[in-house]
């Protein structure tokens, strides 16, 4: 579980873009909704440690991101929605270090850039790879090791069908081992069935719907209304 505690964020001084966030991502699914420029990435930056809370803390299984970082980011895998990876490093080099920070042997890099189908390309770095081939290797870094934590900001943008079916499979696959998902997606349709959760936010405030109607039209039509920016009835 991952738990906000009174979190502030802003990027400038006096101009908060997320306040007083008091939130709880258990797991299953939970989706980040709403129209651009509401928040919903910078939440997700603000839970995957990059960036750091003016005010309050994020624990991740009871560790403080910021306090207690080693064990708090040993459980954690977030794929931004754009690929920035240092440019010159290869993707074996890339692999290798994830697989270092979650104690995983070098071996299951391998078999993650298999996986995506980015075995050939191992030696190759960064700045060589198609904007798709770097979403892949991303999702590669993210398969080492199961964490249990995973957070994924517009995880199908740039991906061919194949891949994408296989992406989400592999979510799939995650929810059933318990794992807690965080997506961020405009394409809300790939995610409905699988969602266990949503969120918005409206003015930096974080309303959150831990539960989701059953039936599957009165799901669509409240994560539609959350994803517009519209007040769900």
């Amino acid at each position: 579980m991952m738990v906000f505690e009174n979190v502030t964020f802003g990027y400038e001084p006096e101009r908060a873009v997320i306040r007083k966030a008091c939130l709880e991502l258990s797991p299953g699914l939970t989706l980040f909704l709403g129209p651009n420029g509401c928040g919903k990435s910078t939440l997700m930056k603000l839970a995957a440690g990059v960036e750091r809370p003016d005010e309050g803390r994020i624990l991740v299984d009871g560790a403080d991101l910021w306090r207690e970082e080693a064990k708090a980011r040993q459980r954690l895998a977030y794929l931004p929605e754009f690929a920035d990876i240092t440019p010159y490093a290869s993707l074996r080099d890339v692999m290798r270090l994830v697989c270092r920070l979650r104690r995983q042997p070098v071996q299951a890099g391998d078999r993650a850039l298999e996986t995506f189908g980015l075995g050939g390309e191992a030696g190759r770095s960064i700045r060589e790879l198609s904007s798709g081939q770097r979403k892949r290797a991303l999702f590669a870094a993210a398969f080492i090791g199961h964490p249990s934590h995973v957070l994924l900001d517009e995880p199908l943008d740039a991906l061919d069908r194949k891949i994408a079916d296989d992406v989400l499979g592999w979510i799939r696959e995650r929810i059933a081992d318990g794992a807690t998902l965080a997506v961020v997606s405009h394409a809300i349709e790939p995610f409905a069935e699988l969602a266990t959760g949503a969120l918005t936010l409206r003015e930096g405030q974080v309303e959150q719907y831990g539960k989701l109607p059953g039936a599957p039209k009165d799901r669509f039509r409240l994560l539609d209304s959350l994803a517009r920016g519209v007040v769900a009835s």
